[in-house]
This record gives structure tokens, sequence and C-alpha cells, in this order.
């Protein structure tokens, strides 16, 4: 009678625990798709099929029509881009000042921005509205830029200087034996190998501020509301309109999909090379 090893066995266990997770994490994504282009009846059928019964692109048009589309979306655009800039910019200084200098007050600062990341945002939702509104920045996309980097900021840090510690200080040290200063030696040794590292964090960064909606909804009025805060118009006293609904998130989810694409090689990199050591 053969038997199977115990290596087998342990690698089928962690094979169906793997396909659990990605069925469990797909489902949302497979019933948005799924929604987003059945009929309207069919979206608010009591008695849903798991799979499609029928196609149409009408609930896309739906969405479309829907308050002004476009308009959401370039602001949510306008946010994500230029929170990421500011952050990779200021997160790799400071992520540099961490790693590679010694002074009075770093493991402070290092276990400050962990603490950071553990206040939960809905906990300063009034604190910062108070303060957006004393210094003129409610309804207003620099308030909310401002905002977003409160959060995104400690998280770039973080993992930024996860990055750099794993470069070795040996390949600037030499580099500045060559003749290279001190910023010379970073621009040619270390940024190219940080490159992969950046491209990753700027991703998540941009994840972060794309889909935040809580205080995209506090902090700006219906005019100026982003493509999350958009999301909400198909929500009415006469109900929910949850097959254009889907559709509108549907397009929302392209901007993202598309830059995953785009930079999934540098992502993959930048995941390998970024286990915090130190």
């Amino acid at each position: 009678m053969s038997t199977v090893s115990t290596p087998g066995r342990s690698k089928l266990g962690w094979n169906l625990v793997g396909l659990l997770v990605f069925v469990v994490a797909g489902f949302p994504v497979y019933w948005m798709l799924n929604t987003a282009f059945k009929p309207a009846k069919d979206a608010i059928d009591p008695d849903p099929s798991l799979l499609p019964t029928g196609m149409t692109f009408s609930n896309f048009g739906r969405a479309l029509d829907i308050a002004d589309f476009w308009g959401p979306v370039w602001r949510s655009l306008v946010v994500s881009m230029t929170v990421v800039v500011i952050g990779i910019v200021i997160g790799l200084l400071a992520a540099l000042a961490i790693s590679r200098f010694a002074f009075r007050g770093r493991k402070i600062v290092i276990v400050g921005i962990l603490a950071v990341q553990m206040v939960p945002l809905v906990a300063m939702i009034i604190p910062v509205f108070l303060l957006l509104n004393d210094l003129n920045q409610y309804d207003r996309l620099s308030g909310l830029i401002i905002t977003y980097l409160t959060f995104v900021l400690p998280f770039t840090v973080w993992t930024l200087r996860g990055f750099i510690v794993n470069i070795p200080k040996e390949l600037e040290e030499a580099a500045m034996v060559d003749g290279c200063t001190r910023t010379g030696a970073f621009v040619r040794v270390v940024f190219p190998l940080l490159a992969p590292g950046m491209v990753a964090t700027s991703v998540y960064a941009f994840i972060q501020a794309w889909n935040e909606y809580l205080y995209a909804l506090m902090l700006l009025s219906q005019k100026n509301q982003t493509a999350t805060v958009w999301l909400g118009n198909f929500t009415t006293k006469h109900g929910t309109e949850y097959a254009p609904m889907m559709a509108g998130a549907t397009l929302m989810a392209v901007p993202i999909v598309a830059l995953f694409l785009l930079v999934q090689r540098k992502m993959a990199a930048g995941l390998t090379a970024g286990a915090v050591k130190g």
C-alpha cells in the first residue's frame, strides 16, 4: 500500500490554504464584475446566480450619467499622484537619515513612526477637521492632500527604511573612495538599487490615497468630491442601484490595475528586496 509522504501532505495542505485565500480574496472582485455586467433587474434578484446569466454594458452608461464621473476621477488622480510624489520625496529623505545617520533621538523617531500607524484614522477626524478649518483648508484638495500625507508618510518612511537598510554601506563607501561625494554615491549606487522599492512603496501609497473614503467624505463638499465619494450617488431615497454602482467601482479599479500592470516587474523585485533588516 502506497502512502503519501509527510512533505507531500504538507505541500498539499499549503496549496489548499493558498487556494482558499485566493478564493476568499478574489470572490468580491468576481462578484463586482459579475454584477457590473448583468442586467439591473438581475442585480437585485433575491436569489442571485453565482454564474453570469446575461451581459449588458448599459450599467456603465448609467454610471457615467450619474452626476459627474470624470471630475471626481480627475480630482482623485490629482490628490493621489500629489500624495505619492510628496510622500516619496520626503519619505526617502527621512528614511535615508534614519538608516544611514546616527543622531540623538533616532530610536524615538522610529518608535514614533510605528506608533502613528497604530492610531485609528477615525479617531483623528474631529481634530483634523478643526485644524483644517482654522487653516482655511476645509473643502480644498490641498487640505485633503495634507491629511493623506499624515498617514501615508509614516508608511512610506518605514517601508523605504527597510529597503535602504538592505543596501550595504560598503557600496557607498567604495564609491566615495573612488571619488564620489556622498550625494554622488547615493545617486549612482544607492538610488538604482532602491528604485524597485520606491516603485513598490509608491504603488501602495497610491492605493491608500485612491481608495480612501472617510476623510474625502468629511472634508470635501459635493462639488469637490473624489471618486470614492462619487460612488455614493448610486444610493438615494428610492434605494441603491447596485448594477451601476458595481460598474462605477469597476471603472474606478481600472487606474489601479493599469498602474500595477505597468510596474509589476519592479513591484516583484521591490517586494523581494524589502525584508526589514536591523
